[in-house]
């Protein structure tokens, strides 16, 4: 099991130096295949007025989006140079960038995506928005955060959770962890609940450790949010990588805090996330 293909979602019109910074270290550390993609749906809004007729608009999208793509494949190339396979996709759509890069994994084992950007409800970008990448791609997404420099193989702390988005993320990740030096399983718990998830993670060490992974676990108390707890822990630890279940809203109610951006955006380390 390996990463044998890379997919990268580039942002067009953003610069994409961390993140590339990032898909370089996996693609070298894997031997992968890598795939660059770029994707923007085509905006409802107005464009400057040029004197142009009615279809005007969608022609101002499609040549700025070229130009913009052009700008991208570059930044991709440059970064990757050296790297044997590479592949450049790029495409506008009527329907939600996401939806597009979702499909365009079928060809991939990993996607990576940058954490943050212009992308919000009330000033859409039309790009592909992580949150909605991680619960539609069918892959593991590896979400690069703002600043980021590389991608670091000495420590990954994964979060257990008793679901099925844990238990896929952390079969998704094994190519990762096998690539560690270090590996911990935390998982945030009541204190009445202590001795269950001894028994918990007693069984996925085990499990970790017939796919050659030696991992140390640990049951912490929660204080406060969930989130805001798994943050401080990656940070204190000074983890490369966290690995994670990406949830749905309903999920993360049962988890305690706000929505899967919350997460991204309070851990400011590169995020393996399963849905």
């Amino acid at each position: 099991m390996s990463f044998a293909t890379v997919m990268v979602c580039l942002h067009v019109g953003l610069p994409n130096t961390g993140l590339l910074a990032v898909a370089r270290d996996a693609v070298l550390r894997f031997g992968s295949t890598a795939i660059g993609c770029a994707a923007r749906q085509v905006s409802t809004h107005p464009a400057p007025v040029l004197g142009g007729g009615l279809g005007e608009p969608r022609q101002y999208d499609l040549r700025r989006f070229a130009e913009q793509s052009a700008v991208a494949e570059e930044e991709f190339r440059k970064a990757l140079a050296g790297v044997d396979r590479l592949e450049w996709r790029a495409q506008m759509t009527f329907g939600p960038a996401y939806e597009l890069v979702a499909n365009e994994a079928r060809s991939a084992d990993l996607v990576i995506a940058p954490i943050g950007g212009r992308d919000g409800f009330f000033s859409p970008s039309g790009q592909a928005e992580i949150g909605d990448l991680l619960r539609s791609a069918g892959r593991p997404v590896l979400a690069a955060p703002p600043g980021a420099t590389g991608l670091g193989f000495e420590h990954a702390l994964v979060f257990w959770k008793e679901t099925r988005e844990a238990r896929r993320a952390v079969s998704d990740a094994l190519p990762l962890l096998k690539a560690m030096r270090r590996v911990e399983v935390f998982e945030l718990v009541e204190a009445e609940a202590i001795e269950e998830s001894r028994r918990r993670l007693g069984d996925v060490g085990a499990w970790l450790m017939r796919h050659g992974v030696r991992a140390n676990c640990r049951t912490e108390l929660v204080r406060g949010s969930e989130c805001a707890g798994l943050a401080a822990l990656a940070e204190n630890l000074r983890t490369d990588v966290v690995v994670s279940g990406a949830y749905s809203h309903s999920r993360l109610h049962e988890w305690a805090f706000g929505d899967t951006r919350d997460l991204l955006s309070r851990v400011r380390r590169c995020i393996l996330a399963s849905h």
